[in-house]
């Protein structure tokens, strides 16, 4: 019921927003996935249809058309086009301080398919033993790797630092996971809950 209620609220926020806009989100947006080569082209055509299209309303309601087919079929194939306004920056490493600067405690366990995260205020091994408890009968195997970590929303973007706990190449690894698109949608789509 969720996703009807979701899909519903997109369609009628793209019925009002201008179809300007609506280029520009949808640019943004998959010029962040690792498919924009796909679509790239055909942004351009729309881009230049509705620039020489001046105050034609039909040229601006079939492009309009055009782009809500678009965005429709990519929810269909599972992105959340609003992640395309949300920022992830990866900044090295922090201690206890960054309590002081508005930073929350987090694990990541990521794994082939799934993530898992729990912030909170214990300590970054408490909060592992209780993730680690709550996924208890999962095997090794669906854990790829496990992070301690630093989190802070500021509006849209989400930084997250290394803890104390994490070691220097846990967090490569992290970053090297981040490097691939998709993934990094894949976070923010599941820490925009924690916002």
């Amino acid at each position: 019921m969720p996703g009807i209620v979701r899909r519903l609220a997109a369609g009628l926020s793209e019925r009002f927003a201008s179809t300007w806009r609506l280029l520009s989100d949808t640019t943004i947006f998959l010029s962040r996935t690792s498919i924009f080569p796909q679509y790239e082209q055909e942004l351009k055509d729309l881009r230049a249809r509705l620039a020489s299209a001046g105050t034609s309303d039909t040229v601006a309601n079939e492009v309009r058309r055009e782009l809500v087919a678009m965005r429709e079929t990519l929810r269909l194939n599972g992105y959340d086009l609003t992640l395309g306004s949300l920022e992830l920056a990866l900044r090295g490493f922090r201690n206890d301080a960054a309590l002081s600067e508005g930073f929350r405690r987090m694990v990541l366990f990521i794994g082939r398919r799934s993530l898992w995260a729990l912030a909170g205020d214990e300590n970054h091994r408490a909060l592992h033993d209780h993730l680690e408890q709550a996924l208890e009968g999962r095997t090794e195997e669906d854990i790829l790797q496990k992070h301690y970590l630093w989190y802070q929303w500021n509006n849209g973007l989400l930084t997250i630092s290394g803890a104390d706990t994490e070691t220097k190449d846990d967090f490569e690894e992290l970053l090297q996971w981040c490097e691939q698109p998709e993934n990094r949608l894949r976070l923010l789509g599941y820490m925009k809950r924690n916002r």
